[in-house]
């Protein structure tokens, strides 16, 4: 099965974190013998990179024969959609499809894809579309496991006693870092030993050495899909403490020492005192298990399958391993 992803998050060597999370799923899908060429139009860099983006797909489609294409995000969509040779399928990542003038665009065109995929039911009842495929992404559970946290404190050179709590993501408007600031002076004045590591731009291979080296990790964003930093920090066995967006509540509530948080300082506060006062690793690893990267993946490659036989196409087989290219 051949695959042309269009998306505009991707990582670079300047950007490493930039949509990770895209990058691993592309390298799964090889791995479990999908072959994917990646089309990455970096909006960041030029917005009139979407615009060349349509010629450059329809480049690729003159150079290699798909079987069909996967836009991530809308914009990367709509160019995925500007051609009528193969199905298409796309993938809404987050709360875009409810927030920002983006909602809009998300709405009007959505429709117009082969099969739409979201990370959660919220997702798909605010889009308005009943049909979507409700895929959340997926963890490497390799990469995120855990790890002695002394031996990753004294690596990150971290102070071995305090109560570290980890705030990881880019400091947008919608991941509200003030309130974990503002949360954590509230704690220090009960716990005077707490102290919050603020983690961004980090490559993703580090991230698990700071995981691990934390008591507790804490997301206090108004709006999410399926935040994938709270599922990598399950993997770890590190206590949660996060406000109720996207699937969080689903994740962590059935896992001692993690909490759903309203989005107040002094809530916060109090079920972060709760996290480090439980004392030791949780069990969630066992409650992500079952979101696994290459599991998930087998869930989009359902998709594709799908979206294939419904169009009436055929489609070359899967193979061993497929490498693809990136541009």
């Amino acid at each position: 099965m051949r695959v042309l992803k269009v998306t505009n998050m991707y990582p670079t060597e300047d950007r490493p974190h930039f949509g990770i999370f895209v990058r691993q799923e592309t390298e799964s899908l090889r791995n479990l013998g999908v072959d994917v060429d990646v089309l990455f139009i970096d909006g960041q860099a030029s917005k009139l990179n979407y615009l060349r983006g349509y010629r450059q797909l329809w480049q690729r489609l003159r150079e290699r024969e798909y079987d069909l294409v996967h836009g991530h995000y809308i914009f990367g969509g709509l160019i995925a959609r500007a051609q009528t040779r193969y199905p298409v399928v796309i993938t809404h990542h987050g709360p875009e499809v409810f927030m920002t003038w983006e909602k809009y665009l998300c709405r009007l065109f959505t429709r117009w894809f082969d099969a739409v995929i979201v990370r959660t039911d919220e997702m798909r009842t605010r889009l308005g579309v009943k049909d979507a495929h409700i895929i959340p992404g997926g963890i490497n559970m390799e990469l995120f496991q855990p790890r002695d946290k002394q031996d990753c404190r004294a690596q990150l050179g971290l102070p071995p006693d305090k109560q570290l709590v980890l705030w990881a993501g880019e400091r947008r408007g919608e991941k509200r870092y003030g309130l974990a600031a503002a949360a954590m002076s509230i704690l220090q004045e009960r716990m005077p030993n707490a102290e919050l590591v603020p983690l961004s731009g980090m490559p993703h291979a580090n991230v698990p050495d700071y995981m691990n080296a934390c008591d507790a990790l804490v997301l206090t964003s108004e709006a999410e899909g399926s935040p994938n930093v709270v599922k990598e920090a399950m993997a770890c066995n590190v206590p949660v403490v996060a406000t109720d967006v996207g699937d969080v509540r689903e994740i962590i509530s059935h896992t001692a020492g993690c909490y759903v948080c309203k989005m107040e300082p002094a809530d916060i506060a109090r079920k972060l005192q709760s996290a480090l006062g439980f004392g030791r690793r949780t069990n969630g690893r066992e409650a992500v298990r079952h979101l696994e990267l290459d599991a998930v993946s087998r869930r989009i490659i359902d998709v594709y399958e799908l979206t294939l036989s419904a169009s009436g196409r055929e489609h070359t087989a899967l193979s061993p391993v497929s490498r693809g290219s990136e541009e």
